[in-house]
């Protein structure tokens, strides 16, 4: 094992203002729904609203960032190892078996992450941001009169932005089970906070192959 600099000081940050925000408009999305009640139906819109304005700052920020530095490639994603992949979650990560994608700092996502996160921040983020902002502008001041953006109904709205929500939570509930499938259970999360991870040295993964082989 090496240790590496895997994540960036911006993309830790990003990562985890991305989470909490996540997780608060969750929160105070399912109280304007009317699941529960917690601060209070106007003072949850005011939150929701509030939080959505600066995960979409964030989101805009971000894509930026990860455009201009070349760490968009990370997320695009490939058919190679899919198969292993799948396989191993299904199966090989409940026997110890090897992990079929070696994490570095040029490739830091399996295939399924790659799908994972690329949806995330391709469609279900912006479908969040979308519906949200035709609640907000549903009807606006146009001259004398307030007509409605085209939209005849926020039923449909409502349907996809609450559909996004539960994905949302989908992908948060999975999300942490796989934190904690590194070498150790905290090795992911302190990858994450620190930066810093230890993987397997391709050198000495190398040489020992080469051993095999004579």
């Amino acid at each position: 094992m090496k240790r590496v600099y895997i994540y960036e000081g911006f993309e830790r940050f990003w990562h985890w203002t991305q989470a909490i925000l996540i997780i608060f408009l969750a929160f105070t999305g399912f109280e304007v729904h009317g699941s529960y009640t917690f601060f209070g139906y106007e003072n949850a819109v005011v939150y929701h609203r509030i939080a959505g304005w600066t995960l979409l700052g964030l989101y805009v920020f971000a894509a930026f960032w990860h455009i201009t530095t070349g760490e968009i490639k990370q997320y695009i994603p490939t058919p190679k190892f899919m198969r292993a992949q799948i396989e191993y979650y299904l199966l090989g990560i409940f026997k110890n078996a090897p992990h079929p994608v070696k994490k570095n700092r040029l490739s830091k996502l399996n295939p399924l992450q790659k799908i994972t996160y690329f949806s995330l921040m391709v469609v279900i983020i912006p479908l969040m941001m979308v519906t949200g902002l035709l609640y907000i502008y549903y009807r606006v001041p146009q001259a004398s009169v307030v007509d409605p953006l085209n939209v005849s109904s926020l039923g449909p709205i409502a349907l996809w932005h609450t559909i996004g929500a539960y994905l949302l939570v989908i992908f948060l509930i999975g999300h942490l089970y796989l934190i904690t499938t590194g070498h150790t259970v905290l090795t992911n999360l302190k990858a994450m906070l620190t930066g810093w991870e230890d993987i397997e040295d391709e050198d000495d993964e190398n040489e020992q192959t080469e051993n095999v082989n004579n």
